[in-house]
């Protein structure tokens, strides 16, 4: 296992583990090199003695327990000769689980004597009301005090107080992986530090050495914090140092100044608003108006709560382009959201956006929009009015990126709920530019102050805070449908009641429904047992043949074609349909002020930013609204409670924080967007709030003194390893 050669961070694992083992690592778990190996870190530290707390195991989940046998018992199976080997287990909460093991397995009854630790691994399921775990995988720890020899290479993993528990797979379990660990910490040559030796004094770092050996095998629960809060502090000092270079590099870029013009679109525009603008809307228009007019790119974040207004802003910044003689585009993440900007554009925009019709204004412009279902003909014209610069404003879906959609002039980029698109997406529309066009990026999912400062750290950010006047207040509810079914009839009554007094009603599904899988649609079948989430097809039917009986019912989802999407939200808008069933096709920009009511069915299954968004689909006009969260989730269960939490605010930022906590952390720092792996493991947005703020004060002041970290190779080289290129663009956001 060993090699005549010095090891380093970078020699295979098949010259330390031996090639068996280090295939396993690499087609589980993806682990390649000895840094991989040393890079993949526990999961958390169990202590011998200590409960596991196994009452908080779901059914499903994937887990390494640490717990204690208590008793063993073989009985005959029914169905097929041999026995049955029950093994009882526990902590010392009083929580139990049930290990079960077929075949004829004296030997196994022996090893699993009552009294003896070990670690179980498996998944768990339920059978007659007790969880179990089907024939784990095991691994028993010495017991020093019976006398026993901990002669086993396993047991000499966990010879320390604290057991250290790895993100494992079924064919590789955590102490295998512990084992290899040892075999790396004992054979590489730990790598260079690639922190400035005073920066480390200035911030009480321990060495990387140091901190690499005690997050695997910690001495103490004192040196694991200091090994923890050393790599922490390398995740995030290398995601600031990546967004403080890209925003000093895109300052100097060039670009085309956009500025306001006076008596053009813009100023006839804002005077046929039918309503005031909000303090907020217009000071971040003044912001958008100074950085549009300067000879550098524009990277600005707009976030702002469901129905502050932010389209409005997007609109008056587009039209400030086009008076400077360029063109402006918007890209929305679906035909339904492309196709009401469109509506509204012109609505709002009137004979301003009627260019070469009669009646248009004088400096009227045009509004294209493009998407994949426009057919031949229409295609055709909207690009030539798109490629010689007759449309001054273009909205539309992914459709936009394809070859073939060529701008004479574009100027500046709108991204409309960005987290709905990947980079190379925008880049290809950034690239439809002779310069780097000015990108707006806009949000209605409000962000924590720390994944601004970390996700979005290169972007200058303004928020719309207040609501439009004549907003009108949302009440939110759970209706625990299981445990009290009368509460969902009452939900389906206040339906009617709410119809009847000439409002309108959206029931939402997580699920289309029988056919080809689309981008909206969950696996039919749960793991866990549970039913397969309601469906759009299934649920319309049920709902027009009884609790809604008489009530015009229309149905949304992603598998409609565009003409029939187009068709149904139209007559959902003029009123000429009284309830819309959809799936999450409705999350963003559709605005029916008409609509008064919501009901989530299996609100469960959605994401509390998921559900903050629906929940904003109405109260959008004067009359007030009411989101009705269906679910069957039991009382005190984790998914309740989220629901609760949902129902108890409105404050999208609360939300917001709430929804970082309980998502792993790799889904805003990890690969998920990049599809590569990441080396950031340990950062969480929520806690180390402050770590963040510090290390981005010596990013900016080490990036001032070197910008391309020249006389820093070795934390250059730490920052390429930790944030990779691909990485980088994704951080970007724009």
């Amino acid at each position: 296992m060993t090699t005549s050669e010095p090891a380093t961070v970078d020699t295979a694992l098949t010259k330390l583990v031996g090639e068996r083992t280090a295939k396993a690592l690499a087609g589980h778990l993806d682990l390649h090199t000895a840094g991989d190996l040393m890079y993949h870190f526990p999961r958390r530290y169990d202590e011998r003695g200590e409960h596991t707390d196994i009452r908080s195991l779901d059914v499903g989940e994937q887990v390494t327990v640490l717990a204690q046998v208590q008793r063993t018992a073989v009985r005959p199976m029914r169905q097929r000769r041999g026995n049955l080997l029950e093994v009882t287990v526990g902590d010392n909460s009083g929580g139990t689980l049930t290990l079960t093991f077929f075949g004829n397995q004296a030997w196994r009854e022996r090893e699993l004597r009552p009294g003896r630790w070990g670690l179980f691994a498996g998944k768990v399921t339920e059978f007659r009301g007790r969880r179990q775990l089907n024939g784990p995988e095991y691994v028993l720890l010495g017991e020093g005090g019976e006398g026993e020899a901990a002669a086993s290479e396993e047991v000499e993993e966990f010879a320390g107080a604290l057991i250290p528990v790895y993100p494992a797979a079924a064919a590789v379990p955590t102490w295998v992986i512990a084992r290899c660990v040892r075999v790396v910490l004992d054979t590489v040559t730990p790598p260079d530090d690639p922190l400035p030796a005073s920066l480390r004094a200035d911030r009480k770092l321990v060495g990387i050495g140091t901190a690499l050996r005690e997050i695997h095998r910690p001495s103490s629960k004192e040196e694991l914090y200091r090994a923890r809060r050393r790599l922490k502090w390398d995740e995030a000092f290398a995601v600031q140092l990546t967004l403080v270079q890209r925003k000093l590099r895109a300052a100097s870029w060039p670009a085309k100044p956009r500025p306001a013009k006076a008596g053009g679109l813009l100023d006839a525009f804002d005077a046929r608003l039918p309503y005031e603008l909000t303090p907020g809307q217009r000071d971040v228009g003044v912001e958008i108006a100074a950085d549009l007019a300067t000879p550098h790119p524009m990277h600005r974040l707009l976030q702002g709560e469901v129905g502050s207004g932010k389209t409005v802003v997007a609109l008056r910044a587009m039209l400030q382009v086009v008076d400077a003689g360029g063109q402006a585009a918007l890209l929305a993440p679906t035909e339904v959201l492309a196709a009401q900007h469109h509506r509204g554009m012109l609505d709002l925009l009137g004979p301003l956006a009627q260019a070469g019709e009669l009646g248009a204004a004088d400096d009227a412009t045009r509004v294209e929009l493009v998407t994949g279902s426009l057919g031949a003909a229409a295609r055709r014209r909207a690009l030539a009015e798109v490629a010689q610069g007759r449309a001054g404003i273009v909205l539309g879906t992914h459709a936009l990126l394809y070859e073939g959609v060529d701008f004479a002039d574009l100027g500046l980029v709108v991204v409309d709920e960005q987290h709905r698109f990947g980079v190379e997406q925008r880049d290809a529309l950034r690239s439809k530019a002779d310069q780097p066009p000015h990108v707006l990026v806009m949000t209605a999912t409000p962000i924590p102050r720390t994944v601004a400062m970390t996700v979005y750290g290169d972007l200058e950010t303004s928020t719309l805070s207040q609501l439009p006047q004549g907003r009108s207040p949302i009440a939110s509810h759970v209706v625990p449908a299981a445990e009290k079914p009368a509460f969902l009839d009452r939900a389906w009554r206040r339906v009617r009641e709410e119809v009847t007094a000439g409002h309108q009603a959206y029931v939402v599904c997580p699920r289309i429904g029988e056919g080809p899988v689309g981008e909206e649609e969950p696996p039919r079948e749960d793991d866990n047992g549970r039913r397969p989430p309601l469906a759009v097809t299934e649920v319309a039917p049920l709902l027009a043949e009884g609790p809604l009986h008489g009530l015009r019912i229309g149905v949304l989802h992603g598998r409609l074609p565009a003409d029939e999407k187009d068709a149904v939200m139209r007559s959902f808008a003029d009123g000429d349909l009284d309830v819309l069933v959809a799936t999450t096709v409705v999350e963003v920009g559709v605005n029916v002020p008409n609509a008064t009511v919501m009901i989530v069915l299996d609100a469960d299954r959605f994401g509390v930013s998921q559900l903050h968004q629906l929940r904003g689909r109405v109260g959008r006009g004067s009359a007030p609204g009411l989101c009705l969260l269906v679910s069957e989730a039991a009382e005190g269960s984790s998914a309740r409670e989220r629901l609760d939490a949902v129902a108890s605010t409105t404050d999208g930022f609360k939300l917001a924080e709430l929804d970082l906590e309980q998502r792993r952390e790799g889904d805003v720092l990890g690969a998920t967007q990049s599809g590569r792996r990441s080396h950031l493991r340990l950062l969480s947005l929520l806690r180390d709030a402050d770590l963040i703020r510090d290390a981005r004060a010596e990013a900016v002041v080490l990036v001032d003194q070197d910008p391309e970290l020249a006389r820093h190779p070795a934390l250059a080289a730490s920052v390429a390893a930790l944030v990779d290129e691909e990485r980088a663009e994704y951080l970007e956001k724009g």
